[in-house]
């Protein structure tokens, strides 16, 4: 009888497991030595829209996966737009390659990650094989995207993008979980707007103000979200989670205030990682970055599918 158990469970799994269809197929890509990455296509092998995701800040992968933060969103997003018909390309940050390439921290500026993603702009352009390019940047990702849309690309969907330069929301965040620290942390960006680099910090904030960090957060700071998004004279998307606790839907509000055509979508009880949060409970939400079999919101892929789907 165990036996018999057994031999119906085994075909029970397998029975399931070669029922999951796969809707889509994948390949890596190479686009330079600083750029790496999957590209995502329907199981038919045609698509007419390849969205080009951007990743959001940190040392963060094509999936949307850190050392030690896990959730495969980039991933899961990919595969499951790839099952509506639209391709992809998600790719690594430079800086997970910064050691192989003998790059020095205070070598590293925020135009490498435009010039990046211009260089995956260029290379499917010249490959003619989708009607549209279209840009997608998650969270930092979302100002390098607005920054290389302006390099040709057919759309833009900025991802829990933030409306204001990086010092103004870095300076909120210090108040918020260290109030006495954020005089001095908007003085300390203030001398590093006005000469490039800045010693008046407190010990406390080292991590964001050492000096080899310097040169990477004034080249960041020269752009103003509303303003360059205020150029884009395209079809834009721009999608907010109201449970987001990195990227308050203020921040996606002032983006829409600056392009009044742009399409504003919150999604309710949305986190950051784009997974569905329905407590207030700041401990399930972040746990929710290592929760890489949690399933994406229900209303993110038809959103992006419906703004692409009227491109084409």
């Amino acid at each position: 009888m165990k036996q018999i158990l057994i031999a119906i469970t085994f075909l029970f799994i397998s029975y399931y497991g070669f029922n999951q269809e796969v809707n889509y197929s994948e390949k890596e890509i190479s686009i330079s030595k600083y750029t790496d990455g999957t590209l995502t296509f329907p199981k038919s092998g045609e698509a007419e829209s390849l969205i080009i995701f951007i990743q959001g800040s940190g040392p963060t992968d094509r999936d949307g996966n850190q050392s030690m933060m896990k959730n495969d969103g980039m991933k899961k997003m990919a595969r499951e737009l790839a099952a509506n018909g639209i391709a992809s390309f998600r790719y690594d940050k430079r800086v997970l390659k910064m050691e192989e390439l003998k790059i020095k921290e205070e070598d590293l500026k925020f135009d490498d990650l435009i010039m990046d993603a211009v260089s995956v702009l260029n290379y499917f352009e010249e490959k003619d094989e989708f009607d549209n390019l279209i840009f997608a940047g998650h969270s930092q990702g979302s100002l390098v995207g607005i920054l290389a849309t302006k390099e040709n690309a057919d759309a833009y969907i900025s991802l829990a993008g933030a409306g204001e330069p990086i010092d103004n929301i870095i300076v909120d965040q210090v108040n918020k979980m260290a109030p006495q620290l954020g005089e001095n942390a908007r003085n300390a960006f203030n001398e590093i707007r006005e000469k490039g680099k800045t010693t008046n910090y407190n010990p406390m904030l080292e991590s964001l103000f050492r000096a080899s960090a310097q040169p990477y957060m004034y080249s960041w700071m020269q752009y103003d979200p509303a303003k360059e998004i205020a150029d884009l004279d395209l079809p834009i998307l721009i999608i907010n989670g109201s449970a987001d606790i990195q990227v308050e839907v203020e921040q996606a509000h002032m983006l829409k205030t600056a392009n009044k055509d742009a399409q504003l979508v919150i999604l309710e009880n949305m986190n950051h990682i784009f997974r569905e949060i329905k407590t207030e409970d700041r401990l399930v939400n972040t746990k929710a970055y290592n929760e890489p079999n949690r399933p994406l919101h229900p209303e993110l892929i038809p959103v992006i599918t419906d703004f692409i789907k009227e491109l084409e």
